[in-house]
């Protein structure tokens, strides 16, 4: 594991260097990977590197690079972003950019592993995200997760020729907090 910062079973998430720009460009310039992401500009190399320089001088992101324990290759990113300190809110976002990596628990567990810094250690008190109300299998991860659907953004996405709602889902700490300490207390 190199540099690993939050450690799960599946994966490991650790800060994102310059030198990921390479893995990290054609997964956003892939459209089976960025349908359902917020993202319609090409990305360059140039423009990648420029940007996980100036994220990772950021005190209102964290944004982690999502590595399998077993290949230990990196295949995803997640993040916390727009951190509110005052209101101690977040938004967040991931991808795995790997498309063969899909469907094997990785962002979930990520997901689970960035909730757990969000709230046990950044001491926030809510995380938000936005998600394609057609995007099935990213709404059952974070539902997994202890995301809860509070409205929808009619017709604020577009692609493949079509406008499509957004989900706002958001995760309370006390919502966080509950279930952890019932899995605290079941453990021997």
């Amino acid at each position: 594991m190199q540099n690993s910062f939050l450690c799960g079973e599946k994966v490991y998430l650790r800060p994102l260097e310059k030198e990921d720009g390479p893995a990290l460009v054609p997964w956003l310039n892939d459209p089976a990977v960025t349908r359902t992401l917020q993202i319609s500009q090409p990305m360059s190399l140039l423009a990648e590197i420029a940007y996980l320089e100036k994220i990772s001088q950021s005190k209102d992101d964290v944004t982690l690079g999502i590595v399998s324990r077993q290949s230990d290759k990196l295949i995803g990113a997640a993040g916390l972003h727009q951190i509110d300190w005052r209101a101690r809110h977040a938004s967040f976002g991931i991808l795995i950019g790997i498309l063969e990596e899909w469907g094997k628990g990785y962002g979930t567990e990520a997901t689970h592993l960035m909730m757990h810094h969000a709230f046990g250690t950044m001491n926030l008190n809510r995380v938000w995200l936005h998600v394609v109300s057609t995007h099935e299998a990213g709404i059952r991860a974070y539902e997994r997760v202890g995301f809860r659907r509070e409205g929808v953004l009619r017709q604020q996405f577009y692609r493949e020729g079509r406008y499509q709602d957004l989900l706002v889902m958001a995760i309370l700490r006390d919502e966080w907090a509950a279930p952890e300490a019932a899995t605290a207390r079941a453990k021997p």
